[in-house]
């Protein structure tokens, strides 16, 4: 794991902006096209708003989410929701290459609709990724146990509403060129702290053939030293 210390979340979201813009120049001159997960999350909105006052060739980017809340589709709380009103209604990325997660059909019929679209689509280019206070990442949630071979999990009692999710899993999201997490705010010190010390969070279990980097604040990293 790669840590890149950062003022505050505004630096981190400075910092992503920069790298997904880099990875999505370098993976549409390479091959033709950008595969991007999206994450929840405050600081990722962050980030979403930078890049849509950037210059991208967005008709080449693919986007697509690492998890999602069963709400109804237009509901303000859903990534694919808070994601096309910071980012995805503003450049011009077709319609048919933003692939949300029909979490509106419930938990398990979303996960397997989801699958059908994520098969095929891997590797991605760049996967986005917060941090839980518990240590949880996408809608993978310590205390929780997913078939290894599935690719999209439904996620029934999550501890923060609402309890019916639908997530990418760990093998999914690690099937990445570049891993992107973005920590930031004082309330996830104990998660770093704990993930720093080799705990088995969810956080964890995110691993690529590329050094995930994570791109956090003063206020998640605390006092010691980088």
């Amino acid at each position: 794991m790669s840590w890149t210390l950062c003022a505050n979340a505004d630096a981190v979201a400075q910092a992503a902006c920069a790298r997904i813009l880099h990875a999505a120049q370098l993976a549409i001159s390479d091959r033709g096209s950008f595969k991007i997960v999206l994450a929840g999350g405050t600081t990722p909105l962050l980030c979403y708003r930078l890049l849509s006052a950037a210059a991208s060739d967005w008709g080449k980017w693919h986007v697509y989410f690492g998890d999602e809340r069963c709400l109804p589709p237009s509901d303000s709380q859903r990534n694919s929701m808070q994601a096309a009103a910071a980012l995805l209604d503003r450049v011009a990325i077709p319609a048919d290459q933003v692939h949300p997660i029909p979490a509106e059909l419930g938990a398990a019929p979303a996960a397997r609709s989801y699958t059908a679209t994520i098969t095929g689509a891997t590797p991605f280019d760049l996967v986005l990724l917060g941090l839980g206070e518990d240590g949880h990442t996408a809608s993978l949630f310590p205390g929780h146990t997913h078939p290894e071979a599935a690719i999209v999990v439904p996620v029934y009692q999550a501890p923060k509403p609402p309890s019916e999710r639908v997530s990418l899993n760990f093998s999914t999201l690690s099937n990445s060129r570049q891993i992107l997490f973005l920590v930031a705010g004082e309330s996830k010190k104990s998660a770093v702290a704990s993930w720093r010390r080799g705990d088995p969070l969810p956080a964890a279990a995110v691993r690529s053939q590329a050094t995930p980097e994570v791109l956090i604040d003063r206020s998640a990293w605390g006092e010691r030293r980088l």
